[in-house]
């Protein structure tokens, strides 16, 4: 928590107390705001993380009406042997069918998962941070979309996942686009990389 809080509280409009960036750290490549990086490059970075969201988002969109017309209801679809298949079920708890009594209380993780990834955009000048916050809310959106729309009612939808691999649990594009973006983040805060561009130093 305390590196989220650190991370979201970084300021719109760094002060000018040197060229070290918030929290003592360097500026990355001359990125973000410390490097004087202009507001329009800024705006670039929202938008390849709006652009990789709305490509997440469609990808899966259309992979799970796909699904459902062809294969709902059908023989799983062989991919790769029994090593992968196609099998369409619908998955009431969070990704990879855990916690399915909790339909409700993931859908508003969900939510405000997007909720943090808008405020993060604000103050947002690294391109990796774009990308992997640009999955995640492609990921977190198509998998909301089915909370709200799908069987049984709003809010309580389950989820279409289709991507069965042998002795693993089946999931969509949604969870994987979200996995990626959680893997990427953790790699870049271990990296010390921060949303704003700048590198801070434990």
């Amino acid at each position: 928590m305390a590196e989220a809080e650190r991370i979201i509280g970084t300021p719109d409009i760094p002060d000018a107390e040197g060229a070290d960036g918030p929290e003592g750290g360097q500026p990355a490549e001359g990125r973000g705001p410390a490097g004087g990086e202009p507001a329009g490059r800024g705006r670039k970075k929202i938008l390849v993380l709006l652009g990789v969201a709305v490509l997440a988002y469609l990808l899966d969109l259309v992979s799970k009406m796909i699904v459902v017309a062809k294969l709902e209801h059908e023989e799983p679809v062989e991919i790769l042997g029994d090593w992968l298949k196609f099998d369409a079920i619908r998955n009431a708890g969070a990704a990879f069918g855990i916690g399915e009594a909790f339909t409700v209380i993931f859908t508003a993780i969900a939510a405000v998962v997007i909720v943090v990834i808008v405020r993060l955009a604000r103050k947002l000048y690294s391109l990796p941070w774009a990308i992997a916050l640009g999955l995640l809310l492609g990921g977190a959106l198509g998998n909301l979309t089915d909370r709200i729309f799908r069987a049984p009612g709003v809010f309580k939808g389950a989820v279409v996942d289709f991507i069965a691999p042998a002795h693993f649990a089946v999931f969509n594009l949604a969870d994987s686009a979200i996995v990626c973006g959680g893997i990427l983040i953790v790699i870049l805060s271990f990296k010390g990389l921060d949303p704003d561009g700048t590198v801070h130093k434990d």
